[in-house]
C-alpha cells in the first residue's frame, strides 16, 4: 500500500469527510430512523478517526498530509454535528457548551497557526485529559443525534449533561495548551512580533 497522499489511513480520512452529506442528509429527512442512523454514522466516523491513526503508525504511513487532514476531519464532522443540533435544539442550553468547543477549536487552529508562521512549537502530549475529553463530547454528541431533541427525555438530558462535562474539559485542555505556550506568546510581545 502506498504512504503518499492516498495511503489507507489518509483514504480512511477522506471518507469521513465524504460522509459529512450523507450525515446531514440523514439528520434532516424525515424517516423515523434518522436520528438513529445519524448517531451510528457519527459513531462510524468517530471509530474510523480511531482507526487511521492506528493504522498510519502500525503500516508506518504517516504522512505530513495526513497529519493535516486528520484534525480537519475530526473538526468538520464534530462542528456539522453541533450545529445541526444547536439548529434542531433551539436552546441556549445546548448552544452555550456548543460554542465553548467550536470556540476552543478556533483558538487553540489560530495558535498553532501563528506558532508555525514564526517557526515555534509546543509540545503538549495528548494526556488523559484529552482522550478523554475527546470521548466525553462524541458520547454526548452521539446520543443528542440520536434521539429526538425532547426536552423532558432522559436521555436528551444525560446528552446535555455529559456535552456540559466535555465543554468543561475542553477549556480545562485548552488552558493547559495555552499555558505551555505562554512563555513563546509573552517573549514575541515583548520583541514586538505580531
Amino acid at each position: 500500500m502506498p504512504s503518499g497522499p492516498m495511503s489507507l489511513p489518509n483514504v480512511i480520512t477522506l471518507a469521513r469527510i465524504l460522509l459529512i452529506p450523507v450525515f446531514v442528509l440523514t439528520y434532516m429527512g424525515p424517516w423515523a430512523w434518522s436520528y438513529l442512523a445519524t448517531a451510528v454514522l457519527f459513531g462510524l466516523a468517530a471509530a474510523t478517526d480511531w482507526l487511521d491513526g492506528y493504522l498510519a503508525r502500525r503500516l508506518d504511513q504517516t504522512t505530513r498530509f495526513g497529519a493535516f487532514l486528520d484534525p480537519v476531519a475530526d473538526k468538520l464532522i464534530v462542528v456539522t454535528a453541533l450545529v445541526l443540533l444547536i439548529a434542531h435544539h433551539a436552546s441556549i442550553w445546548l448552544t452555550l457548551p456548543a460554542l465553548v468547543i467550536v470556540g476552543r477549536e478556533i483558538v487553540i487552529s489560530a495558535l498553532r497557526e501563528w506558532m508555525a508562521e514564526m517557526n515555534l512549537s509546543v509540545a503538549v502530549a495528548v494526556s488523559l485529559l484529552g482522550k478523554i475529553k475527546t470521548t466525553l463530547q462524541m458520547v454526548a454528541i452521539a446520543v443528542l443525534l440520536a434521539n429526538p431533541p425532547e426536552p423532558d427525555s432522559v436521555w436528551v438530558m444525560i446528552g446535555y449533561v455529559l456535552i456540559y462535562v466535555a465543554a468543561f474539559m475542553t477549556l480545562w485542555s485548552m488552558s493547559v495548551y495555552l499555558a505551555a505556550a505562554w512563555p513563546m506568546l509573552r517573549d514575541s510581545s515583548q520583541k514586538g512580533v505580531k
